[in-house]
């Protein structure tokens, strides 16, 4: 019977471990601030975009040519390094320098929401790259999406 009731134990923390597992394995979703941006709703970037300011979709070239905020510009984030905020940007590609020569023009990044690193890691290399007027519109393209707002 102890065996039995070891054996099941076992069993039990087992399988609780499997379904903890897949919870473990995934990113943590985005800080909710990145110092050097300015956080914006939905509401802000559509009133930005009005304004004039530069839009930009980080995902990748496909997930662009998928949907995309109507007016943005693609310029993909490719990311190999981790998603946390100590991410190593030597092992990612971003063309910073697509944002536009105008370091201090408002610029939108934006990329698949809270759980996607890719605006955040491009807005740390456009705080560093001198960009003085950046947005990170953390709920992303799935937030404008359900909204019915103008997408390409």
């Amino acid at each position: 019977m102890a065996t039995l009731v070891k054996h099941s134990a076992r069993l039990i923390v087992a399988f609780l471990f499997v379904l903890a597992l897949p919870a473990a394995l995934q990113a943590a979703d985005t800080p909710p601030t990145l110092t050097g941006t300015k956080l914006v709703s939905t509401e802000e970037v559509s009133k930005l975009q009005a304004q004039g300011a530069q839009i930009v979709d980080t995902r990748v070239a496909a997930e662009y040519s998928e949907g995309h905020i109507k007016g943005a510009v693609s310029v993909p984030y490719r990311e190999k390094s981790d998603k946390s905020v100590g991410f190593d940007p030597a092992q990612d590609e971003f063309a910073v320098a697509k944002l536009g020569a105008d370091k201090a023009a408002a610029v939108v990044l934006y990329c698949n929401g809270p759980e996607c690193w890719k605006s955040y890691k491009s807005a740390v290399l456009a705080i560093k790259a001198g960009y003085t007027n950046l947005y990170w519109y953390r709920d992303g393209f799935p937030n404008w999406k359900s909204k019915s707002l103008p997408i390409d």
